[in-house]
């Protein structure tokens, strides 16, 4: 059944329909098994068909979780297809236009089955021959991706995509060895290329590489920042790549001001009304403009009054939803994502535990809030148990009288865009501190500077752009750079060394283990620490100590407030080139090869465009 959910574009006389799909049974009851007297089998089809779109991206370690997935992926491809296909016919378009009709964007892999399924419905639901139809597919589908790492670069088992999808399977294996057909002419003799590029991943148990069935099947392939496309040509797609150069490209990601600065931030949005007027909704560019007020003091006054505003605003946000009364004046020190251990909210919290020992050694640090909020996928238990650090640290700081005024620590429940509209605007550091070449872009980074944060972070994903336009004498940065990392990685990395020569992140480390943030429990976050000293994958010991140096340039830096007050003004004004709107016009023009509808601006001209 399908669902419409109008979009209206800003300041134009169109409007985008958005279609979810959901699960409805034909039949929702089953009346011979309730005269029988088995109540349960009379609802038992509604409720496994409903499954399907109750709950997106269920947990997949078990096994019932991966049929459940895999059988979610294809239901939502395969009506999206086939409304695509009803409404050609009711415009009278010949099925081998597809391809000038619609463009298919695959959002990751987790759509990747479209590739199959599109074929499947043009040999046969629609007559077409194979290569017309694999002309059609390749012209029509694109594919994003967004991350480096392999968890999200799903694998199906075969056994698994047989039993569910054994039509599409027998395609993926005609496209395999059509594809492979060419690999073997362009690798005479090196039969490991057709290991490394087979859409089957052999071994003992084989599986679909649904990465590559979206490269293969494709006709464009972006990244989602700079780095990450880089990264993606030079190491996770490089063979692929090597075929097909011109197949691969980046567009960076970006956000809507409307939604993350006009409607969440309604204070800085009048006040950049009242100084460049209201163009920069829809041109983002025109922020820029206001560079040359940083240098006005009645500019910085306004600015500086917005800013307070939105953290009082956050104060009290904060207080409702977890009983903590904050300093709004304190500098608010804030990572809200996805937790994640490449994310490092756990590098963020061993910083944390030092300041909190420096601070009861008697140093005299500016007062802060730090803030952390996001959700942990069901099944990852390293990621729930990061919050329950923070949680941990939280509860204890936040009574030690030696904090007050000092050190306030928060974790907000149940991270969401509602709750983000009363984050960002109040940030003045933004924590953006993935190990870098592991973060795609980030858009969490984009929200806060274009709110007037500034941003603490490594050289990754999207940061890298940010820094680049905000200036390196606005953004703090610290920690190795993905090719730095690389040749530790070849020399061999063991984090004790690098433990060895922290003091005091070993004594955090130890004061964690010692059960002071787990009421006694000494083994409560043993494994964290454990998989910290003993492999660190992602080589938090590597970067903590220039991180700590960063941090304490953060400190020096917001007690020059008048300074801290022009560097946040200046990352807003540099920030236009984040806009979702530049980020769309790069797919219409570069991928999707679409035209933008003429603006209409009376029923006369409005009538001449249809």
């Amino acid at each position: 059944v399908a669902y419409d959910t109008p979009i209206l574009g800003y300041g134009v006389r169109t409007a985008n329909t958005l279609r979810l799909w959901s699960a409805h049974a034909p039949e929702d009851f089953d009346f011979a098994s309730f005269n029988a007297g088995d109540y349960t089998r009379a609802v038992l089809h509604k409720v496994q068909s409903e499954t399907l779109s109750k709950v997106l991206y269920p947990n997949d370690e078990m096994e019932q979780g991966k049929r459940l997935r895999l059988s979610q992926q294809i239901f939502f491809v395969s009506c999206s297809l086939q409304d695509m296909f009803r409404i050609l016919k009711g415009q009278g378009i010949d099925v081998r236009d597809f391809h000038k009709k619609y463009a298919v964007q695959l959002n990751d892999t987790h759509p990747a089955i479209a590739v199959a399924e599109l074929m499947r419905l043009l040999i046969d639901e629609h007559g077409v021959d194979w290569d017309t139809a694999w002309s059609i597919t390749t012209a029509s589908i694109s594919y994003t991706n967004h991350t480096l790492l392999p968890e999200a670069l799903e694998c199906w088992g075969l056994d698994l995509f047989q039993q569910l999808l054994p039509r599409q399977l027998d395609i993926i294996f005609e496209i395999n060895a059509r594809f492979l057909r060419m690999v073997r002419l362009r690798y005479p003799g090196k039969p490991e290329m057709l290991e490394k590029l087979s859409l089957i991943q052999e071994g003992s148990t084989r599986k679909v590489r649904m990465a590559h069935l979206a490269v293969v099947g494709s006709h464009q392939v972006n990244g989602v920042a700079e780095l990450h496309s880089h990264l993606l040509k030079q190491n996770l797609f490089h063979d692929f790549a090597q075929i097909w150069p011109e197949r691969f490209t980046n567009i960076t990601n970006g956000v809507t001001p409307r939604r993350w600065l006009a409607v969440s931030n309604p204070h800085l949005a009048t006040l950049l009304d009242d100084s460049i007027g209201q163009g920069w909704k829809s041109d983002l560019d025109q922020l820029s403009r206001i560079e040359p007020m940083v240098q006005d003091p009645a500019f910085l006054e306004r600015w500086r009054l917005v800013r307070e505003h939105a953290k009082e605003r956050l104060a009290q946000t904060i207080r409702q939803q977890t009983g903590v009364l904050v300093d709004p004046t304190s500098l608010f020190d804030v990572q809200v994502k996805r937790i994640h251990e490449y994310k490092r909210q756990h590098l963020a919290a061993l910083q944390l535990v030092e300041r909190y020992l420096r601070i009861r050694a008697g140093e005299d640090l500016p007062p802060r809030t730090v803030i952390f909020g996001g959700k942990a996928a069901p099944g990852y238990a390293m990621a729930k148990l990061i919050i329950r650090l923070v949680v941990g640290i939280a509860d204890i700081v936040n009574i030690d009288p030696a904090m007050d005024g000092r050190l306030r620590v928060v974790f907000l429940p149940n991270f969401s865009v509602s709750l983000g509209h009363r984050i960002y605007p109040a940030v003045d550091l933004s924590e953006q501190i993935s190990t870098a070449g592991m973060e795609a872009s980030g858009t969490g980074n984009m929200k806060m500077a274009l709110n007037g944060a500034l941003t603490i972070g490594t050289l990754d994903g999207a940061n890298i752009e940010i820094r680049d336009r905000v200036g390196g004498d606005n953004f703090f940065l610290f920690g190795h750079t993905a090719e730095q990392l690389a040749a530790i990685n070849r020399n061999g990395y063991h984090p004790m060394p690098w433990l060895e020569n922290e003091s005091l992140t070993k004594e955090a480390i130890d004061l964690i283990g010692s059960g002071h943030f787990s009421e006694g429990d000494r083994e409560l976050f043993h494994p964290l620490l454990s998989n910290l000293c003993s492999s660190d994958p992602f080589r938090v010991m590597a970067d903590i100590g220039d991180y700590r140096r960063a941090q304490n340039d953060v400190d020096g830096a917001w007690l020059d407030r008048n300074r801290w007050l022009q560097m946040s003004a200046l990352n807003t004004a540099r920030c236009g080139f984040f806009s979702s709107d530049r980020s769309i016009r790069e797919y219409a023009e570069r991928i999707w090869k679409v035209q933008p509808v003429p603006v209409a601006t009376t029923r006369r001209e409005a009538h001449l465009a249809d």
